[in-house]
């Protein structure tokens, strides 16, 4: 049995290295950042998790409280901004004592460069294009020499997409 070869040399990714030092920093003070992250709009609820992300948690040299800094679009800060020390209440109610003592707000325009857009809301499905049925015949005709079903029904919408984009 011949080992695999690392492709790395001897590198590795950055994450990887400060994965356990921001850990245990976190835990040092009481709390896992990640829980923060990964579990936002249940702390929060769905209301504000839909204007608001977390982007970091921060810790002073004093070392008592952290900021939590919150990424929103410009029309929602001022609205966020009323609801401050309810955000803060709500994450701090999940650790059980004051782990954050202060929240940041930062915004960015809905539009502008790819590191600044912010977008809080999933994006619905696009209803799929109407086909004619004459592009619907004429790729079920071509394709109807093919046994093997899968491979005949992978070709009609092969046939379908092709003679749709010709038609625009």
């Amino acid at each position: 049995m011949q080992r695999r070869r690392s492709s790395t040399r001897g590198f590795k990714r950055t994450a990887t290295l400060l994965n356990d030092q921001i850990r245990r920093a976190g835990e040092s003070r009481g709390f896992a950042v990640s829980r923060l992250l990964t579990h936002w709009s249940e702390i929060v609820g769905q209301d504000m998790a839909a204007i608001a992300r977390p982007v970091n948690v921060g810790y002073g040299k004093g070392g008592i409280g952290a900021t939590l800094t919150v990424l929103t679009t410009g029309p929602q800060a001022p609205l966020l901004e009323m609801q401050k020390e309810q955000l803060r209440g709500k994450v701090n109610a999940v650790y059980g004592y004051n782990a954050i003592s202060r929240v940041r707000i930062t915004q960015t325009a809905p539009t502008g460069f790819a590191e600044g857009q912010a977008s809080f809301d999933h994006k619905p499905k696009q209803a799929k294009p109407k086909i004619e049925p004459e592009i619907e015949a004429e790729a079920n005709r071509t394709a109807q020499d093919v046994t093997d079903s899968d491979l005949r029904a992978a070709l009609e919408r092969l046939g379908r997409n092709v003679l749709s984009k010709q038609k625009r």
